[in-house]
């Protein structure tokens, strides 16, 4: 326990996307039936989710981005969702690892360098761009997609409700 508290205290970033995604979490969970048939087959008690957080800089997240997506540039913020969700956002059973009390939802990167230069571009703060980044790419986790119209009008909305949530505007 100490270690983490060491690691909160002393890496505000990290501390603020493992915020974010606890108000991602908070704000999901009230949705209808939104991992209905995890919390159903735990007979309702509370499910634990777990999500890798990787901070990192351009250098780091071009590195993975050309690994992972043959894309070869850096980019912002990377996710790596473990769960796959059907067309209508239930989770397919078979998809993720949960052994009745852990759910594992996948992998953020984020490129530290890239936030901070996009917060002085945006004309907003540190805090804030960390805070979207995080939450854009949690949303990926719990299978949301912004590829094309009507998901991604919904995926802006979760975004900017958990935004507002967090009190953290542009």
């Amino acid at each position: 326990p100490h270690s983490v508290l060491y690691i909160l205290k002393n890496n505000p970033p990290f501390t603020l996307m493992m915020v974010a995604v606890f108000f991602c979490m908070t704000a999901m969970m009230p949705i209808e039936n939104f991992m209905y048939n995890i919390v159903e087959g735990n007979g309702g008690d509370e499910t634990h989710f777990e999500v890798s957080i990787l901070i990192t800089d351009d250098e780091g997240i071009h590195e993975i981005n050309k690994e992972t997506r043959d894309i070869d540039a850096p980019t912002d913020v990377l996710s790596f969702p473990i769960l796959e969700f059907d067309e209508d956002g239930v989770m397919i059973e078979e998809s993720g690892d949960y052994d009745g009390e852990l759910l594992l939802l996948g992998d953020i990167v984020l490129s530290l360098e890239r936030a901070k230069a996009q917060a002085e571009e945006y004309g907003h703060s540190i805090e804030r761009e960390i805070g979207f980044l995080t939450v854009h790419s949690t949303l990926h986790l719990l299978g949301f997609d912004h590829m094309e119209e009507p998901f991604t009008s919904v995926m802006r909305a979760r975004e900017k409700e958990i935004m507002d949530v967090m009190d953290l505007h542009r």
